[in-house]
């Protein structure tokens, strides 16, 4: 008999348990992480050297292809301006060279 109140009275903290919030359920699984990581340094400094140099290593590609795009966009640049200057060349000596028939409207 004892033995089934005390499950039934488990069984109604469990149920009572979420209604607490958020902050005693997040101070509870910070506890337990705290724990774990006091219990076993070893994995968590592993972590650490994992995850971080993932994270060093992701930092560094994209600073890398952050400079990559730039550089291209400087030459994107370079080269339309380029481009802009030829064909102004081009068409001010087009305009030199037009016959002068082409200046007289059609009769």
């Amino acid at each position: 008999m004892a033995s089934q109140q005390n499950g039934e009275e488990e069984d109604q903290q469990a149920i009572q348990a979420p209604a607490v919030g958020w902050r005693a359920m997040l101070e509870e699984r910070y506890r337990k992480t705290k724990e774990h990581a006091e219990t076993y340094p070893y994995v968590w400094a592993s972590y650490i050297v994992v995850y971080g140099g993932f994270g060093l290593w992701l930092t560094y590609r994209w600073r890398k292809l952050r400079k990559t795009e730039d550089r291209v966009r400087g030459l994107q640049e370079r080269l339309r301006k380029l481009v802009e200057a030829e064909e102004s060349k081009t068409s001010a000596t087009l305009v030199k060279k037009s016959p002068p028939s082409a200046d007289k409207p059609p009769e």
